[in-house]
């Protein structure tokens, strides 16, 4: 199991809108083709000897019809489950991360705030807020045992962090309990400690002994071996901050007054009925995504608490908004996205990206173009600067329409100890891990 995070990235769209931008055809994407391409680049010594031990589809396996879809292992007696946690390099200790404590959470915020997941090129670090981080890690019964740091004997500084919370995720027909993995953050200075794949193995460890045995979880680098690829797009709203700061470029043939006048959105939503979510909701939201997301290969089976743990709006996390029908009353669609801002690193004038992540998102009555234009207007309402969305589920119907531009970084979904033996498009994704 590993980290659930795609670097944050840059756009590096042509603020001029353009069908051909996208880098990535079809063809080019299929996991098929991005294994092919993987495998080629490998030799012999840089193999994922970590993964290949590990009950995780291995790529020599793709395309292999004879292999069943489900658990690669069955789960093993409890009692025969590792009791002890596994050995660190002796100037380590293990920690549990008690998230409701200030302090705690303060020292959390701070390991990943200075060593979590930068792009390329060293502008961008993802810089995630302390409620944000509350809100991720304490969903309907999570386990506080699954927030596990590394701290330094001698200084007791924290230098390490892995997390895991219970999720159900339906795949096809079968309602499974995972973990979904995330957080997985060592501090800079000691990323040749080898510290990663024992973290890994403590977390699995403590997720066994709860009696799950599957795991869901994201990269932004090919390990074996990816049930899907997704790409990620960008809509700029901010577009002078943004070019100004290298999240984005100034388009051939365009001036910045013509980038700005581009990306200009209405002031309000023009959705009869759209209006914020409230706690009254939660029933007829949760009716709405749980028939939305059956038609998907791979989704979580979120009920009532989930959802109102999940999408009930929390200020600077999540937001989520719904069209309620003027004459019946009845909630028909629905929109959310999360907050997560990014540290600009070495700019003078800015310190802080602020970019919304498009969540879940179900129309029946209202276009699912006219309800996204609603969530941008909304979202550039209230100061972000870009508004993000991976090609999952039917998302791709909108993206080049609202002048959303292909990012330079992919995302891959992972599922641990359990196979789907022909890869998913990306719209057949219904799950989107923060």
């Amino acid at each position: 199991m590993t980290d659930g995070n795609p670097p944050p990235g840059s756009s590096k769209e042509n603020p001029d809108p353009n069908p051909e931008a996208n880098p990535f055809s079809n063809d080019d994407s299929s996991l098929e083709s991005i294994v092919r391409r993987f495998q080629d680049s490998m030799s012999s010594v840089k193999r994922h000897k970590f993964w290949e031990t590990q009950p995780v589809g291995q790529f020599k396996d793709v395309g292999d019809t004879s292999l069943p879809d489900g658990s690669i292992e069955l789960p093993t007696p409890l009692s025969e489950v590792k009791q002890e946690p596994y050995n660190l390099p002796s100037p380590y200790e293990w920690t549990t991360c008690d998230m409701d404590s200030e302090e705690t959470c303060t020292e959390v915020y701070i390991l990943l705030k200075n060593n979590y997941v930068e792009d390329d090129e060293n502008l961008f670090r993802f810089n995630y807020s302390k409620e944000f981080l509350r809100w991720a890690l304490r969903p309907p019964g999570y386990y506080k045992s699954w927030h596990i740091g590394v701290r330094a004997k001698a200084s007791k500084k924290l230098v390490a962090f892995i997390t895991g919370v219970p999720a159900r995720i339906r795949v096809r027909n079968e309602i499974v309990k995972m973990a979904e993995i995330n957080f997985l953050c060592v501090h800079k200075k000691l990323r040749s400690k080898r510290l990663a794949p024992v973290m890994i193995k403590e977390v699995t460890r403590r997720v066994h002994l709860e009696n799950i045995w599957q795991a869901a979880y994201t990269a932004g680098v090919v390990l074996p071996t990816p049930i899907t690829t997704c790409q990620y797009w960008h809509r700029s709203l901010n577009p002078k901050k943004l070019i100004e700061v290298g999240f984005s470029r100034l388009g051939a043939r365009m001036t910045m007054s013509r980038t700005i006048k581009l990306y200009k959105l209405p002031d309000s939503p023009v959705t009869p009925g759209f209006r914020k979510m409230e706690l009254r909701d939660v029933s007829a939201v949760t009716r709405l995504l749980r028939n939305y997301l059956s038609q998907f290969v791979v989704s979580p089976d979120f009920d009532e608490n989930d959802v109102q743990h999940w999408l009930l709006p929390t200020e600077d996390v999540v937001d989520s908004y719904l069209v309620e029908s003027p004459e019946t009353h009845d909630i028909t669609d629905f929109c959310s996205f999360y907050t997560l801002p990014s540290s600009i690193l070495g700019n003078q004038n800015y310190s802080i990206l602020k970019a919304a992540y498009s969540y879940y998102n179900v129309s029946t009555k209202t276009p699912l173009l006219q309800l996204m234009n609603d969530a941008l207007i909304v979202a550039n309402r209230k100061d972000f600067d870009v508004f993000n969305a991976l090609d999952v589920m039917h998302n791709e119907s909108f993206l080049k329409e609202l002048k959303f531009g292909p990012g330079d970084g992919q995302l891959h979904y992972y599922l641990y100890n359990y196979r789907i033996r022909n890869a998913l498009r990306p719209s057949e994704l219904g799950l989107v891990l923060l």
